[in-house]
């Protein structure tokens, strides 16, 4: 079962409340890397999960606590045995592991015969992580508030080729939002605005900061400047992006670093999966 990575075409953070959670503006899109899970029902009730791409990931990721409460909410007492073939890089800022839960809710909720609907699974699913029910919902989207206000795009976007580039070294989130440095009063976005300019919309507050924290990251975007591409960082980082309009060799890039070029979509490949 697919798991789509997504992309932030830009990034503004426009306040703080007094809880300390930041408030954003963003449009989220989904794009074609992604990550590959595969469920065989076990009945025993236990969870389990092999890693099939040899990358190491933490014995209690996101995938099995997304499992494991959806069992919880629900009371099944049905397993899982679940293999994951992890291609997007962590800590990146492209919301792999937010969308790995969401394709293991989507899944057990058929492989168990739950049949819970979309709001319900996306009330399991903020609880897990802000942007796993943007990958539930399944549309690009224009995301608001602390990342819990999700409004899917009126129209959809131009289809377009984006190269990303995902530095060896990673980032973590919570570094950046606690920087004393980082911009917290951004001018609000203005959707009709965003609409006429798509691509070339607005920045990533967090950037100047996480090129502080990981010097690989101004790295990257000098890569893709040199190659005639204007790039930005998605998320809170490491990749950065830029649309492209032809095929770039960036036989120039460090040999740990991962270059990939992706389309964006239009919707989730599980997007039927869950009824409304």
């Amino acid at each position: 079962m697919p798991a789509p990575a997504k992309l932030n075409l830009f990034l503004h953070i426009t306040g703080r409340r007094p809880d300390g959670y930041h408030l954003i503006e963003s449009v989220f899109m989904l794009i074609d890397w992604q990550d590959s899970l595969h469920f065989d029902l076990r009945a025993d009730g236990t969870i389990t999960r092999e890693d099939l791409s040899g990358m190491r990931l933490p014995d209690d990721d996101l995938i099995v606590r997304a499992a494991r409460a959806l069992q919880q909410a629900t009371g099944c007492g049905a397993g899982a045995h679940i293999g994951i073939d992890k291609r997007i890089p962590a800590q990146a800022g492209m919301g792999g592991g937010s969308s790995d839960a969401a394709t293991t809710l989507l899944a057990l909720n058929r492989l168990w015969k739950l049949d819970l609907p979309r709001p319900a699974l996306e009330a399991i699913g903020l609880r897990l992580g802000a942007d796993v029910p943007f990958f539930l919902r399944g549309r690009n989207a224009w995301v608001e508030g602390i990342g819990d206000i999700i409004t899917p795009l009126e129209k959809a976007l131009p289809r377009q080729r984006f190269v990303v580039v995902k530095p060896d070294a990673g980032l973590e989130t919570k570094l950046i939002f606690s920087s004393p440095d980082l911009k917290r009063n951004s001018e609000h976005a203005i959707m009709p605005v965003f609409a006429a300019k798509h691509f070339d919309f607005g920045h990533n507050d967090l950037q100047p900061v996480a090129q502080t924290l990981c010097p690989d990251v101004e790295k990257a975007i000098n890569l893709l400047q040199a190659h005639g591409l204007h790039g930005r960082m998605t998320g809170s980082g490491s990749a950065v992006f830029a649309p492209m309009k032809q095929a770039i060799a960036m036989t120039d890039a460090p040999s740990e670093w991962i270059v990939k070029v992706c389309e964006n979509l239009d919707v989730h490949p599980l997007r039927g999966w869950a009824r409304d």
